[in-house]
Formats: C-alpha cells, structure tokens, sequence
C-alpha cells in the first residue's frame, strides 16, 4: 500500500507539473499571437471609413532633379457595383478570384497553399491573394512583404467576410485597387486611360483594366502595350471559360484595338521614370513603390537628358519628308553601365504611340552588328584587320534549306578585294556574310550572349541575313554590347538607380563602382579598365583593333565620303551605322572609352522610310552627331588604350600581305600601316603569281566549257571561298557558289 501511494503522489506531482507547462505554453501561444498577429490590427468595420496616408515615392536625376512623385491619389471617385455593367466587375473576378463568391475571404487551395509553396521554395510571400485579401492589403496594412504581415491578411480577410456583402467587398475593392502611377480605383483608372466614365467601359477596355492591378507597370499600355494585349486576352479568354461573356463577345473584343489616351501628367524623362519604376516594382514590389515613400536617385543627368529630347524632336521632324516619324536615343557609360540619357520615343505626349520606350524594345539592328561579327572572327584568330574578303558576286546554300542566299552591297556594286578594315568602315554586305559563314551562325549567336545580347535565342531561327541585321535586338542589348569594346572587352549591363532610401532615411540600395563619378560632365579620365568587372566576351586586343577600325574616318571614306556626320570635330569616337535592308530601321553606335550614345529612327508600325536613307549618314547620324558633342563638350579626347600585345606592320594594299623589300630596299608593293594581336601578323606575300587559264574574247577566267582559251600569268587573290584575278576583266562575273 505504501508503494502504492508513493506512485499515486508521483502522478499527482507529475501531472501538475505537465498542468502548469500547459497552462504556460498556452499563455505564451496567446501572448505571442497577440502581440505577433493581433496588436494593433486595424479594425476590419474601419473599411468604410478609412483615410488612408500615403507616402510618395520621389525619383530624382543623378544630380537631386526632381523627375516624377509616385503617389496615391486621395481625390479617387467612388463608384456603385451597381451602376457598373455586370462585366466590368466579373472581369477582375475572372482573372484575380474566379472563386469569389464561394471562400469566406480566403481560398485555402488556389490560395494559402500556392503562397505556402511560393515561401517554402522560392522565399517569396506574392500569390495566395483573393480579393478579400487584396482589399485588407491596400487598404489597411502596410506594404512590407513578411510572413506577419500574410497572416494578418488572412485574419482580416475572414474577418471582412462576415462584416460585409460579397458585393460590399467587391465595390471597396474596386474603389481601392491601384491601376498604376495615380490612378486608384476603378473610375480614376477609367478617366486616366480612356476618358470616360467606369460604367461606359466597353468589354475589352474592362479587361484591359482587369489586368493592371496585378503589375501596373509591367502591363502598362504606356510602358509595354504589346504586354497589356496579352493580359488583356488573358482576361477575356477566363472570362469566356467562366461563363461571363460568350464566345462572339469573346472574338469581338480580342480583335478590339487598344487605344488609350496620352497620359497627362507632369514628368521629367517619362520614358526612363517608367523604366525605373518597372525595375523597383520588380525588387521591391508595386505596394511599396506606390506607397511606400521611396527616395530613388537615378544615374540620369537631365542635363543631358534635355538636351537629348530636343535634339531628337528637332530632328525627326525635320525628316518628315523621309518618312520618319519617330526616334530614339540611349546615352550610357560603358565603364559603369550608368544610363545618362534615355528617350524612347521622340514626343512621350505628343500621342499614345509617343509613350512607346523603343529603346527596350525589339527592332532589327541593320549593319550595326557587324562589328560583333568581326570580332569573333578576330578573336579566334581566323582573320585580322588585313585580311582580304573577295567583294564578289557570291551565292551560299545549304543543306536542308531551299534556294541561294544573294547578298548585295546597299549601294549595288562590288568591290573587288576588300581588306577587313575597309569592308567593316564602309559597312559592305558580302564580306560580312562571308564573316559569319566562317564563324557559323551557332557560334555567333552563342558569342552574342557574351556580349549580354539575349534576344538571339533559338540558332535554328537564323541564318546568314543575321550579321546583316536580320534578327531582333533592344536598343539596351545594343549598348551593353558595344561597351565591350570601349570596355577592352568587358560588356557592363545597363544600370538606372545609384540608390534607394527608405521613408526614414535607411538606405536600401547603393551602387558601387570604382568608375562611379557624381558629375558626368566635368573632364573624366580614362576608365580603370583593371577594376570593370564582369567576364570578357572578347580579349582587350580585339576590342582594341575593332575601336581602331571604327574611329578610322579613311577605312569608310569610300562609303560615306571624308569628314561625314560620323566625324566629331576634335573628339576620338568610333561609330558603326545600320540600316535594314527594307528601310524600316536605321542606327548609329558611337563611343569613347567614357560615353556611348544609340540613336534609332523609324516608325513605330515597321512601315519602311525613304530609300534616301541608304546613305547611312541620314536619320540617326545628325542625331547621334549632335548628342555626341553635347556629351562630349569639355571632356578630354581619348583614344582607345592600345594593348601591349598589338603590334603594327606595313602590309601591301591589295593582298594585305607583308610588305617586303628586295636588297636594294625597294618596297615590294604600294602599303600601309596596320595593326594586329602579336603572333597573327602576315608571314608573306599573299598575291601569288599563277598560269591560269583565260578566255581571249572576254579576257576573263575560263569557264570549262570555254574553247578559245590561253594560261597566262596573272596575280590570283584567294579569301576563305573563292578565287580573284587582279588584273582581269570582271565585268558580268557570275557569281561565285558557295555551299555551306
């Protein structure tokens, strides 16, 4: 018995104390719920009366200028669900909560789970939102992105539910989302893009709006219209397959254009504020840029940007009687990737098309690629600046691919042999597309992405035509492309934010670069190539002999005559143009080792311009000209930094062989001065003197199916494909077949 109440006293006193760790453990749970997720939770009965503060986030040009405030928009227009046609609403419930009307404020599978896997594998807290939630967000949390500030979401939304009608919720909802910059609601939004009033919403301008909340920036008509039709069809195809609108409103309204009204708004470089909205939105998400009370210091100097902008309109319409209508022009430094100057289209206000940013969109490049092409070639030592490219009439197959591919030159002749340096400066077809058949399609498009070009995706997609602009590039690929060469090799991707503060002061982003300078427009030095950092896409050798040729007014001479518009007067620049062959794009890429500037004119719907264009020194060159010298005013000229592993030597002017001299010192041949990466010089005379035979009557190579025919002696000139007597007549040669 005595054992029997010594365990029964052991239990008790066990027990008790398993009582107290309960009891403890549950007052610790409740503390800490209570002071986690409960302390000073707003009110979920305080929706209908909220005044809510916003904070601005202000963007400012390198130099503290004031370019835009992102604010929220206290002087929204409230709307009744009621006065609202039946679509307008079912169109954000079809694309943003197709459940609505069955959850109480949360879906736990399309919702808590999907944000649940989106924490757990990608340490994101976006998705998992219903409308409800949506609401409780915008209107009476903050916009932190923290697992706190989910469950409080969650809390509220349930809450919401049982307070209010699902139409309740779903007006507020409407009177609160934020349809990008100042636009909250659904009514501003309506105002804002299409001047009207929320109930005269037609179906497809209801689906469009439907789509912004969800990225206001990113699928802003604005910013990325060819983005707002596709989430616009998103909308319509959910709508549709929930049974809201039927098949022929459907088809109606995805044939619909999207036509919005210029944005009326008081901004400085709109172009480049969206661009860097876009870019916060997508690190610190659309809630806290548009409300969070930012302080953004942007690598532009609106200096420069101003000047850039009226240049540009001048200019353009200037060229209305090429038939142009638009431009572009992007100025960066290639050391730091810093972007100066960004106009993406010539009149931001002058129509919705104005608001189009070229300069991140898609369009071809023309012979401004070529230079890339070359390159590669330089690098892998399969050419130099002296070799010769047999200007011809040449034909490529290739196996598996229907017909021939006939290059020609822009101007319609051809040339003869034609040494690298010339055939890059004055930009002729054929040698390029000999170039790039050597390299191989593959390996280019592999290298272009060295060079941060990302746009080239599937080699397959391409051919030949691609060296002479024949697939598609942004503007922002071109730039970061070209720095490599101002770079000694080294690509920089384009940066727009040096940095970030936070309403109190704390800094959330710095940008740190050894080549970082505050004011862009007292004299800079050379770039400390030693300190860029990233991975070469080419050697400093080649970057140097490609910068080389491209400075070089006499190597283009020929093409775009002495002292063109390509020539900055007292400056270093190298510069490349580009013109499609179907006239619809036409560039020009100069830099120095501290400034690069792109310039694009055309229109924006691809239709062609004027065939005057051909000339290469129209459209872009005065603009790029003209932004040149105000960028370069008062900076130093610098010239490309030679490396050591460059040496020169004279070669012979028609072969690019070795210029020799006999014993008694005279020159083997008429030469000039070039430059070469060490080891890759010419070893001899590349003209070789041959018996070949010649037809008598045409006094031109023999055909084998010639009969009055002669060997005679003749200086034969070979490149990669083909064979060239100097000193025969070449009139009507046919072309020359090459098989790939």
């Amino acid at each position: 018995m005595k054992i029997i109440r010594a365990s029964l006293s052991t239990i008790k006193h066990r027990l008790g104390f398993i009582i107290i760790a309960v009891v403890l453990l549950v007052g610790v749970t409740a503390a800490a719920t209570y002071f986690f997720i409960l302390k000073g939770l707003p009110s979920a009965a305080s929706l209908k009366n909220l005044k809510a503060i916003p904070f601005s986030t202000h963007i400012y040009d390198r130099n503290g200028k004031l370019l835009y405030e992102i604010y929220r928009d206290q002087n929204r227009t409230p709307i009744k669900l009621k006065d609202l046609k039946p679509y307008i609403y079912q169109a954000a419930i079809a694309i943003e909560d197709k459940d609505f009307y069955h959850h109480k404020g949360v879906s736990l599978i399309s919702g808590v789970l999907r944000a649940a896997k989106e924490i757990v594998f990608k340490q994101s807290l976006q998705g998992g939102s219903t409308i409800t939630q949506q609401l409780v967000k915008n209107a009476l949390l903050s916009p932190e992105r923290t697992i706190r500030r989910k469950i409080r979401e969650i809390v509220l939304a349930i809450s919401v539910e049982q307070l209010y009608s699902k139409d309740e919720i779903l007006e507020m909802y409407l009177n609160q989302v934020p349809y990008g910059g100042s636009s909250y609601g659904i009514e501003e939004a309506s105002k804002t893009y299409f001047g009207k009033h929320a109930k005269d919403l037609t179906i497809d301008e209801a689906a469009m709006l439907a789509g912004l909340p969800q990225a206001p920036s990113l699928y802003s008509p604005y910013i990325n219209p060819d983005l707002t039709r596709h989430r616009r069809d998103e909308v319509l195809m959910a709508m549709t397959q929930q049974g809201y609108i039927t098949a022929a409103q459907k088809k109606s309204a995805l044939e619909a254009k999207i036509a919005v009204i210029p944005l009326k708004t008081t901004i400085k470089a709109p172009h480049f504020v969206f661009y860097v909205k876009s870019l916060l939105e997508s690190e610190y998400g659309s809630d806290l840029v548009e409300q969070g009370g930012l302080n953004v210091t942007t690598t532009l100097d609106y200096d420069i940007q101003a000047s850039a902008e009226a240049i540009l309109k001048t200019e353009i319409d200037a060229d209305k009687y090429l038939d142009v209508s638009n431009g572009a022009a992007l100025v960066t430094r290639p050391s730091t990737g810093e972007i100066l100057s960004m106009v993406g289209s010539a009149d931001y206000f002058a129509s919705a098309s104005g608001t189009f940013n070229v300069t991140t969109s898609l369009r071809q490049p023309g012979s401004s690629i070529k230079p890339l092409n070359y390159a590669v070639g330089i690098d892998r030592k399969l050419v130099t600046p002296a070799t010769v490219f047999l200007d011809i009439p040449t034909c490529f197959t290739a196996e598996g691919q229907p017909g021939s591919y006939c290059p020609v030159n822009y101007d319609g002749k051809f040339h003869g042999p034609t040494q690298l340096r010339f055939a890059l400066g004055n930009s002729y077809n054929i040698p390029a597309v000999k170039m790039l058949a050597v390299n191989g399609v593959k390996n280019f498009i592999a290298s272009a992405s060295a060079f941060t070009i990302t746009s080239f995706d599937d080699p397959t997609r391409y051919g030949l035509s691609l060296t002479l602009g024949g697939g598609e590039v942004r503007m922002t690929e071109m730039a970061q492309a070209f720095s490599a060469f101002a770079n000694q090799g080294i690509p920089r991707k384009l940066n727009a934010i040096l940095k970030v503060e936070d309403r109190t002061g704390k800094v959330l982003f710095t940008f740190k670069d050894p080549n970082l300078e505050g004011d862009v427009k007292k004299p800079l030095p050379l770039p400390s190539f030693l300190s860029i950092p990233g991975k070469p896409a080419i050697s400093k050798e080649t970057a140097y002999l490609i910068s080389h040729i491209l400075l070089d007014d006499n190597a283009r001479s020929a093409a775009f005559g002495a002292g063109s518009l390509l020539v900055v007067p007292g400056k270093t620049v190298s510069v490349k143009t580009g013109t499609t062959d179907d006239k619809k794009d036409n560039w020009t890429i100069g830099y120095t080792p501290n400034f690069l500037t792109v310039v694009w004119v055309g229109n924006n719907d691809n239709t062609p311009m004027n065939p005057a264009l051909t000339s290469g020194i129209t459209g872009a060159a005065p603009i790029w000209n003209k932004i040149m010298r105000v960028v370069l005013k008062n900076q130093p000229d610098l010239w490309p930094v030679k490396p050591e592993n460059v040496v020169g030597a004279q070669v012979c002017n028609d072969s690019g062989a070795l210029m020799t001299k006999d014993g008694g010192g005279k020159e083997n041949c008429s030469s000039r001065y070039e430059y070469f990466i060490k080891g890759t010089e010419p070893k001899g005379d590349g003209a070789v003197k041959q018996s070949v035979p010649i037809n008598k009557d045409t006094d031109k190579l023999a055909s084998p199916t010639d009969t009055n025919v002669e060997n005679r002696d003749k200086i034969i000139i070979k490149d990669m494909f083909s064979s060239y007597c100097v000193d025969c007549n070449h009139d009507n040669d046919p072309y020359t077949i090459v098989r790939l």
